[in-house]
């Protein structure tokens, strides 16, 4: 996406610094000169004098430690940068590159250990080095973000040795940075190259415009059999002595609000993310797609009280804030106040726009509040309501029953989604539009039912 450059995290880096008390320690081969010495002990039983000559043989090795941590560089001679190859999104792969500066004149082999929360990789990275004197060395690890918002990533741990190994420092670099995990970008993009390829396709087609492209007047061209006599152009057909056709394009400059539920409901896990997680992906995606159109885009998310607002506006700078407030969404402990976002957004926008509503339903007999809400806003403007189905539900719906417990589950899973396409069709009736889908089709669900409602042109 355009403005996804932006969204990598700055590099920092920081100066080596001692960690702990004595921080020098015994490197691998010491152990090993060490056990060397042990073969003094078989002729030791048979002549103490051995006893003396291991002796001096683990003092010569206290010696070739010492000599060898004397050769160690100083922490201060040594620094060490984080750099971020990508930005920070939720379920994608993203690579950090560590590069450590060996200011010395001593060839040193690093390992370092990142600093990493949980939240962003489930095992601290550790990476090795090989650094050559007044050189710089880099390796990269990658992490897998499995919540969004931020995230402090703390300092970095650095054990040095000489080609040698005998001894080892221990040193700290200061790269505290706090990265900020936003929705899958690159769903958004892929998205969006998907709407830019069938804009163009529709460029090259539109000899073929039909009833329903938008009434925005683009152009003329001579009539076709299959068009509208609606569409003639009676002026032009006098002056050209034959029939002309207008041709429409998809209105612009509309405004579009995405609606958000980040309720008790939206915790639900599917396939790892949380169905609000699902939600924020999708409504990144329908926000490129609709800028890229034109449109102006407003975002609201709400639980029991407004988390976050932006108001509709249009660029790739109101594209970034997006991005930022769609971030730091978090599910709700209790169910949310759908009449507050309601209220909220009818005094917000006074003219008529689309609201696309993502949320989901309770699996009770009662009315949700959703809808009472959604017909609120039906009476003003075009709501799109969007249910958050699960694909199980409807695998075990459909499936044939060899035992009376799978009997029983599967008319439990009918009845719920029987009441759920009740739910929409009482939806429709107010005047509301309102669709299900799952999880895993909820990106291209929302942007097909928009690109359908534009080029219908019933906003």
């Amino acid at each position: 996406m355009s403005a996804s450059r932006p969204l990598v995290p700055p590099t920092i880096e920081g100066q080596a610094r001692a960690f702990g008390r004595l921080p020098v320690a015994f490197g691998p081969r010491f152990f090993v000169l060490l056990l060397v010495g042990l073969v003094w002990l078989a002729p030791a039983f048979a002549e103490p004098r051995f006893v003396y000559a291991m002796a001096g043989w683990d003092l010569l090795a206290l010696l070739a430690w010492a000599a060898d941590a004397r050769s160690l560089p100083p922490p201060a001679r040594l620094r060490v940068r984080r750099t971020w190859l990508a930005p920070a999104s939720l379920s994608v792969e993203a690579h950090v590159s560590l590069t450590v500066v060996n200011g010395s004149d001593r060839i040193i082999r690093a390992r370092v250990l990142d600093h990493v929360p949980r939240q962003l990789r489930s095992d601290p990275p550790e990476v090795q080095l090989n650094i050559g004197p007044r050189a710089a060395a880099d390796a990269q690890y990658h992490l897998r973000p499995t919540e969004r918002g931020g995230a402090v990533l703390g300092d970095a741990y650095v054990r040095y040795q000489t080609p040698m190994r005998i001894a080892e420092r221990w040193a700290r670099v200061d790269l505290a940075q706090t990265v900020v995990t936003y929705p899958n970008l690159e769903d958004a993009k892929r998205e969006s190259m998907l709407f830019i390829q069938s804009r163009q396709a529709e460029l090259q087609k539109r000899s073929t415009r039909h009833r329903g492209a938008g009434r925005t007047f683009e152009s003329l061209r001579d009539y076709q059999q299959g068009d509208e006599f609606r569409d003639i152009c009676w002026t032009a057909r006098a002056r050209r002595g034959r029939l002309v056709t207008r041709l429409y394009e998809i209105e612009k400059s509309q405004t579009l609000w995405i609606v958000l539920d980040a309720g008790r409901l939206m915790r639900t896990r599917v396939g790892g993310l949380s169905k609000l997680d699902c939600a924020v992906n999708a409504a990144l995606a329908l926000s490129q797609v609709a800028l890229y159109s034109g449109d102006r885009v407003g975002l609201l998310a709400y639980g029991r009280r407004i988390a976050q607002r932006l108001p509709a506006a249009r660029g790739s700078q109101h594209l970034r804030q997006i991005v930022e407030q769609l971030a730091a969404i978090r599910e709700g402990e209790w169910e949310s106040d759908h009449f507050q976002a309601a209220a909220r957004l009818l005094t917000d926008q006074t003219r008529r726009c689309l609201v696309v509503w993502v949320t989901d339903v309770a699996e009770t007999a009662m009315r949700p509040e959703v809808i009472e809400a959604s017909a609120q806003l039906a009476a003003r403007h075009l709501v799109l309501v969007v249910v958050i189905g699960q694909a199980d539900l409807q695998t075990l719906a459909a499936s044939n029953p060899t035992s009376a417990r799978q009997m029983y589950q599967t008319a439990a899973a009918q009845e719920v989604l029987h009441r759920r396409e009740l739910l929409l069709a009482r939806l429709r009736e107010q005047g509301a539009l309102a669709l299900e889908a799952t999880s895993g089709r909820l990106t291209p669900s929302l942007v097909n039912a928009y690109l359908e409602i534009k080029q219908r042109s019933q906003l």
